[in-house]
């Protein structure tokens, strides 16, 4: 979403934004806390190195409040989430 409105409007990912992707699912994919996730926004350990962080803070910026209208499931899942992590601290 981010990608095709700010890069590549013929919806593949460029390669700045596919090297984001995978960077992040490599880093979901190691998380020590597994199933238990709490949402990145939320989580006490920020495995993210600071610029790549910056970077997912400008996708989510954007696609954040536009994912209520694409996937509304998941943005929904992720807000449940988002909430559940803040009243668990």
């Amino acid at each position: 979403m981010y990608c095709k409105a700010k890069h590549e409007p013929n919806g593949e990912l460029c390669q700045s934004c596919s090297a984001l992707r995978q960077y992040a699912l490599e880093r979901v994919a190691r998380c020590k806390f597994g199933e238990a996730k709490p949402v990145c926004a939320k989580c006490p350990i920020h495995c993210y190195k600071p610029s790549m962080r910056q970077e997912i803070r400008n996708v989510m910026r954007y696609a954040g409040p536009r994912m209520l209208f694409s996937h509304p499931i998941a943005a929904i899942r992720h807000l449940i989430d988002s909430l559940r992590s803040s009243n668990s601290q």
